[in-house]
């Protein structure tokens, strides 16, 4: 570990954003060992009866869960966890080269109070009233700044944008009920929109849809980078030389102002000579050409079963009668489900495993960033893009970040949140015209109430 940094070094940070999970700051002093990095430091919620955004220690379930990876166990007793999972988990999904574990950094109590003081003003008021800093904690991850390209040479500039990609795929599980069979027809991103709308989070529901970026075809990840700029929300950030001048501070964002998209594009101008044509078709030709969204996808799909399958299995793992089960009136679902119950205590775990992994690989961010090639120079290890419009070519390097480990008792959360996701849109839904021939047709269903039958209990283990 480093070494600890005290309350005279907080004035070296400041703030760059934030998740449901973690505040990153940026270093602006001049230490060598801190430039060019960020800091993540862990957040507490101030309501106790929400489901924590993370996992921070083992249960005795989760050392079921995760015992066969010795170095996660270990973690735990040293407070890295979140970098080790990143390591030792998601970096053998997403690809080791994109993925940055980063290093451990050991943080005073004192640093803490004065930094969350001095960021203050800086964070969004609903972030403010949901979070705060966990100034408990003896130590930080201390990550290189995807924002930036480390060693930038001189007179060229940086474009970073960060993608909040989500769920890029339409899910089959055959343990989906025909209730929530809309799920198979229309994205959960669009669905949860219609929620976040009817509970006042957004004042516009986003055009975005996240098959179009996972499409694998050019044009539509055009379409879908086009339609982040009228409604970012937190899908969406752009940084120029690692400050932000594009979307909001820790998904504080909703629509933007149309101010606000020219001042953008204006500085986008200035520091790299690309109209915003030039720039969609920079990042859509990086983004088709690196795979990178492929490792993102086939992660996701380690989700086979959907949370409507997965819960059962998580009520197999804790030896706990199934609360799902109790509520099911069809025969055929219900014939499904006590298979589930039926399965080993082993196929149990992986399939667990597996939906926790691809639920940290739906809520992470992907970071690109971009700088102009020096003219002459051919033996970069960075992949590059040709860009025919300007005469330019640019370099680029992609990173995961925010590739937290998800609490094993945050099931029952992710199960509830589904069904009132699914059963708003279902009844409330508005037949709009859609503003892309790629979305899934929307239709009006009646969901019928659920009776309920006996409780089914999971054998001992």
């Amino acid at each position: 570990m480093e070494g600890v940094l005290q309350a005279g070094d907080a004035k070296d940070w400041v703030y760059k954003g934030e998740g449901a999970a973690n505040l990153i700051l940026s270093y602006t002093g001049s230490s060598p060992s801190m430039l060019g990095k960020v800091l993540r430091i862990k957040k507490i919620l101030k309501d106790k009866s929400q489901p924590a955004p993370s996992c921070m220690v083992f249960s005795s379930y989760e050392q079921l869960l995760w015992g066969h990876i010795p170095e996660l166990l270990d973690s735990v007793k040293q407070d890295c966890l979140a970098q080790a999972y990143a390591v030792h988990v998601m970096s053998k999904h997403l690809g080791a080269n994109h993925v940055d574990g980063g290093v451990r950094v050991g943080v005073s109590r004192d640093f803490l109070e004065l930094v969350e003081k001095n960021v203050l003003n800086s964070r969004p008021a609903w972030r403010v009233n949901a979070s705060s800093i966990d100034n408990t904690a003896d130590a930080a991850l201390l990550i290189a700044d995807h924002s930036l390209f480390s060693g930038n040479p001189r007179g060229s500039s940086c474009i970073a944008v960060e993608i909040k990609a989500k769920c890029g795929f339409l899910p089959s599980s055959e343990y989906i009920s025909k209730e929530n069979s809309i799920k198979k027809q229309v994205t959960r991103y669009k669905m949860h929109q219609h929620l976040k709308f009817h509970q006042g989070q957004i004042s516009k529901t986003s055009e975005y849809n996240p098959l179009d970026l996972f499409s694998g075809s050019k044009e539509r990840i055009c379409m879908a980078i086009k339609s982040f700029f009228s409604t970012p929300q937190n899908n969406f950030r752009i940084f120029v030389d690692g400050s932000l001048v594009f979307g909001g501070m820790g998904g504080g964002a909703d629509n933007v102002h149309p101010a606000e998209k020219d001042k953008c594009l204006e500085d986008l101008s200035k520091v790299s000579g690309l109209e915003l044509p030039d720039f969609i078709e920079l990042l859509s030709e990086a983004i088709f050409r690196s795979g990178v969204l492929g490792k993102l996808l086939a992660t996701q799909k380690l989700d086979d079963h959907d949370i409507e399958g997965a819960i059962h299995l998580y009520y197999n793992i804790i030896s706990q009668p199934c609360l799902v089960c109790k509520n099911i009136t069809d025969v055929e679902l219900l014939r499904k489900y006590t298979l589930l119950h039926s399965l080993s205590l082993d196929k149990s775990l992986k399939i667990v495993r597996d939906f926790l992994v691809s639920a940290t690989s739906k809520d992470c961010s992907l970071m690109i960033s971009f700088r102009p090639r020096e003219g002459g120079t051919t033996d970069s290890v960075y992949d590059s893009v040709f860009l025919e419009s300007v005469k330019q070519t640019y370099e680029y390097k992609a990173y995961f970040v925010d590739l937290d480990v998800k609490p094993l008792d945050k099931m029952e959360h992710y199960f509830e949140l589904d069904q009132k996701i699914v059963n708003f849109y279902t009844r409330n839904q508005e037949v709009v015209p859609s503003p892309k021939p790629t979305n899934a047709r929307t239709r009006r269903l009646d969901l019928s109430s659920q009776g309920l039958s006996y409780p089914f209990v999971p054998p001992t283990t």
